[in-house]
């Protein structure tokens, strides 16, 4: 089985790669990135795509808390809700963008997320725990492409608050992916680096999210609660290899997630008016 998804995966992203550069003659581009035909104003659009990358996220991490047994009912919860909002998400973008190469490619998003589909049927192992890390970093790529595609044509002063408000959610249940991944035994290099990484970016972010001079007086107070907890908690996630901690990492990196999901949505509302 394992052998078989991973083949099928390889022949997604190859029919994938043969439709880009079949019409990348065709597009066209702003600052090198595909035109995306949609109207400028549509910051909501935005957010959508964004939270895909949140959710490529999340689908990977129940999957692996479900399986080392820890949250259990909380996951599994979290899990099916997850499955529907992405599959909903990217059939509204699909409805939403007349861009050939990103009608390819969320329909690349949508077949490496059948094959999680496919995956989460299969009893949980250190195989299949390492191809679901693999399909939500596919997932999780593609998504990133489009958020990009869209920032590109939407204008960057206007869009870039709103993607960096919105990767917030991503990262947060990145950190949670890669604690449990590394619990469920895949203790590389990588899973550590990542798991760094994300901590790294996310303080980052947070700080020039405080600092934007547009906030509104709620931003601002919303902010502050995730940095009350934010000094706290991540110095539990870069504790990844010594573990133990995983209720506790699942219940934070929600709370961020739901509390940056309110923020975002605050920025949308913000700079649609």
């Amino acid at each position: 089985m394992m052998n078989k998804l991973l083949f099928r995966a390889g022949v997604l992203l190859a029919l994938f790669i043969s439709f880009t550069y079949a019409e990348d003659m065709q597009l066209t581009t702003v600052n090198g990135i595909p035109k995306v035909v949609i109207k400028a104003g549509d910051v909501s659009l935005l957010d959508t795509a964004g939270k895909q990358r949140m959710l490529s996220q999340r689908i990977a991490k129940d999957y692996l808390y479900i399986g080392n047994k820890v949250a259990v009912s909380k996951a599994d919860k979290q899990l099916k809700a997850s499955l529907g909002e992405f599959s909903k998400a990217n059939k509204k973008l699909m409805t939403s963008i007349n861009d050939p190469e990103i009608q390819n490619l969320l329909t690349f998003v949508q077949m490496s997320f059948d094959e999680f589909n496919d995956l989460i049927k299969q009893p949980f192992n250190l195989d299949n725990a390492q191809l679901a890390l693999d399909l939500s970093e596919s997932i999780l790529e593609g998504s990133q492409y489009v958020v990009d595609s869209l920032t590109a044509k939407m204008g960057h002063k206007t869009a870039d608050i709103v993607d960096k408000a919105g990767k917030q959610r991503m990262l947060a249940q990145r950190i949670a992916k890669y604690y449990i991944a590394y619990q469920s035994g895949i203790k590389d290099k990588n899973t550590v680096d990542q798991m760094k990484e994300a901590v790294k970016t996310f303080s980052a972010n947070h700080q020039a999210l405080m600092h934007n001079p547009n906030n509104t007086p709620t931003i601002n107070q919303k902010l502050a609660q995730i940095d009350k907890l934010w000094k706290i908690v991540y110095k539990f996630y870069l504790k990844i290899e010594k573990g133990g901690l995983p209720f506790i990492v699942f219940t934070t990196t929600d709370d961020i997630t739901a509390k940056m999901n309110e923020i975002t949505k605050l920025y949308v509302s913000l700079y649609e008016k």
